[in-house]
């Protein structure tokens, strides 16, 4: 197979972050895919490749079983994943990064929990809240959409059902976010030790929590996995690595998908006149939102055994990069597939993942963007961008606005 030159792929590059639409079209063009060595992997671009690893047995997310321990740290020290008690004892396992029967037996306690019937007792908290975010903010003429409203949201919500105090709800937003930012290419040892340190506080402060509701049982998620727990269903780094996982990942994400879907709204006047016309539309708009701009527009897999994609063969070892972000916007599989229609119908987009991965809280994610745009398009008849041009944040795993000013009126 042919090397392709890495500055084709430059994740960090500012036009990168611009729009790396273009970057991903040129990847789908080559006829075979693309080795990144800045990470020693393969980049698979098209929709059909995607879903082939991502719904292969034989694709891992966890080196555990394909490696010994001696080539685990190896892969660890290159990746600068190294020398992080916490993080590798919470972060670096977890439920997202195991597989087979251990990764089916810790979905297996929560995934009813994230079910579109078991989350609907929380539509009245994000209502509420929304409107208590807005109340704040509706006499003001220029908002960051980000800072002043959507980072409040999600990790109120999922602090809400886990069971954390309203209260410390900034302070889980700001340790997920300093252990997030070290999935990504730039992995300094400063965000080393920024991630290592948010991951110790984390951890201490959930096994704080776990000991109260130990002692004072509540009716949220922590105090229901206690008792499985009890019956031997979690170790104790497993209970916290989960409560971790739970609180990160859906945080993230969120706030960067509705600074996106906002973003997006606002440069597609026609589709948001229509939202407000047709708000039962919304389900089918929100759904366009995540697959025209993914929040979490890369993963990875580990093959652990010889893989043939597109007539090219690739051995047992090799490692995957799977790019949602560019099947999402693959020709071959989506019409107008760089247009932004809101009444995509069917939308099979990818943007929660595939196969065993499959993103746990995309119903929650939904009804949270869904009472979120009902709430801002019934309160707000003028939404306008304040700033042309929006800078996205750099990077290959995450894909969300850093700043949004909005002007809006009531009236």
């Amino acid at each position: 197979m042919t090397d392709h030159p890495s500055p084709l792929l430059d994740p960090l590059d500012p036009q990168f972050a611009c729009d790396p639409y273009a970057v991903y079209a040129q990847l789908r063009d080559l006829d075979e895919p693309y080795f990144y060595e800045d990470l020693n992997m393969w980049m698979l671009s098209r929709y059909d490749d995607v879903c082939t690893i991502a719904t292969s047995p034989h694709a891992v997310r966890s080196l555990v079983g394909i490696a010994d321990d001696q080539e685990i740290a190896q892969w660890q020290r290159q990746a600068n994943w190294h020398d992080m008690p916490y993080h590798e004892r919470v972060v670096q396992f977890s439920l997202l990064d195991s597989d087979g029967d251990v990764h089916r037996r810790l979905r297996r306690q929560i995934f009813g929990e994230f079910k579109g019937d078991s989350i609907a007792y929380l539509e009245p908290v994000v209502q509420t809240h929304v409107d208590q975010l807005l109340d704040g903010l509706e006499e003001r003429s220029q908002v960051d959409f980000m800072e002043d409203f959507a980072v409040h949201i999600p990790g109120y919500v999922i602090g809400h059902l886990l069971g954390a105090p309203a209260e410390d709800c900034h302070q889980l937003r700001l340790w997920s976010e300093q252990v997030v930012q070290f999935f990504d290419v730039d992995r300094s040892d400063e965000k080393k030790q920024i991630a290592e340190r948010a991951t110790r506080d984390f951890f201490h402060y959930l096994c704080d929590l776990k000991a109260d509701r130990a002692v004072t049982p509540k009716n949220d998620l922590i105090s229901k996995m206690i008792v499985d727990e009890r019956a031997g269903k979690y170790s104790e780094d497993e209970f916290i690595s989960t409560c971790m996982l739970i609180l990160m990942a859906g945080h993230g994400s969120t706030i960067d998908v509705l600074g996106s879907g906002m973003h997006t709204l606002l440069t597609h006047r026609d589709a948001l006149q229509t939202l407000r016309a047709s708000p039962s539309a919304l389900p089918l708009a929100i759904q366009e939102m995540f697959r025209y701009e993914p929040p979490l527009p890369f993963f990875h897999r580990h093959a652990t055994r010889e893989v043939n994609i597109r007539d090219h063969r690739f051995p047992a070892g090799t490692t995957f990069g799977l790019l949602y972000g560019a099947a999402n916007r693959d020709t071959e599989q989506f019409e107008q597939a760089d247009s932004f229609v809101i009444d995509r119908s069917p939308n099979r987009h990818l943007a929660f993942g595939l196969g065993a991965h499959l993103c746990l809280g995309n119903n929650l994610a939904r009804l949270n963007m869904k009472i979120i745009f009902e709430t801002l398009l019934r309160r707000f008849p003028s939404i306008e961008l304040v700033d042309e041009t929006v800078e996205y944040k750099p990077g290959l795993s995450v894909r969300g606005p850093k700043k949004l000013n909005i002007a809006w009126s009531v009236t």
